[in-house]
């Protein structure tokens, strides 16, 4: 995703407040129970949220790109007998951790990380492996959603296409790569594997809120 400013208000932590680094957002709710925080595009509306209560903004996606009719009507709406994956990294590389949800309730599947030394293209590439090895397991016939163009299509070609180096910090993380790999290549699936529109639905609903 782009890499855009962002505004982080922190409800409960360390020192509440708002923050303009997920590195600074993140010092104060490493290791604080219950920690209450959310990512916002513009500072006016940080400043609002802040004064405001936490859960008035939990869950909530971003105001969705104004479209045409036209456009909306050709997209249509989002299949909710589904399963959404996304990943979020800290710094690239950074620490990295990927998510699998439900698409209507938003409960999580599955959840892994975080990585040392990963990349967000990394981590929605082994969500996306993660995620249809979850459904052809459950045997299910839901559809999976993933916002990487960049993952889905190193998943067609069954191969992570990182540039990432591999060090000793990031040796699980590789370990895993690999797994997931050979997955792909001696595994069949059903799963019907879609992008997620997100200039008409917003960001998807495993996003992490902290791009």
């Amino acid at each position: 995703m782009a890499a855009n400013k962002k505004f982080y208000v922190v409800w409960k932590g360390k020192k509440p407040g708002i923050y303009e680094s997920w590195a600074d957002c993140k010092s104060q709710i490493a290791g604080f129970k219950g920690a209450q925080y959310k990512a916002f595009s513009q500072f006016s509306e940080a400043k609002k949220a802040f004064r405001g209560k936490y859960e008035d903004y939990k869950g909530k996606t971003k105001t969705k790109p104004k479209l045409s009719k036209e456009e909306l009507k050709r997209i249509g709406e989002p299949n909710y007998r589904s399963i959404s994956v996304d990943a979020a990294s800290s710094g690239n590389p950074g620490k990295m951790e990927y998510q699998g949800v439900d698409t209507k309730t938003k409960k999580v599947l599955f959840k892994q990380g975080p990585f040392e030394q990963g990349t967000n293209n990394v981590g929605e590439f082994l969500a996306i492996v993660h995620g249809l090895a979850f459904l052809k397991k459950k045997k299910s016939g839901r559809i999976l959603y993933s916002d990487s163009k960049i993952a889905m299509g190193w998943v067609k070609k069954k191969k992570c296409g990182t540039k990432l180096k591999r060090t000793a910090k990031n040796k699980e993380l590789f370990l895993l790569i690999e797994r997931a790999e050979e997955w792909l290549r001696k595994n069949a699936y059903a799963t019907t594997l879609v992008k997620w529109e997100t200039k008409a639905w917003g960001e998807i609903p495993a996003d992490f809120g902290r791009k």
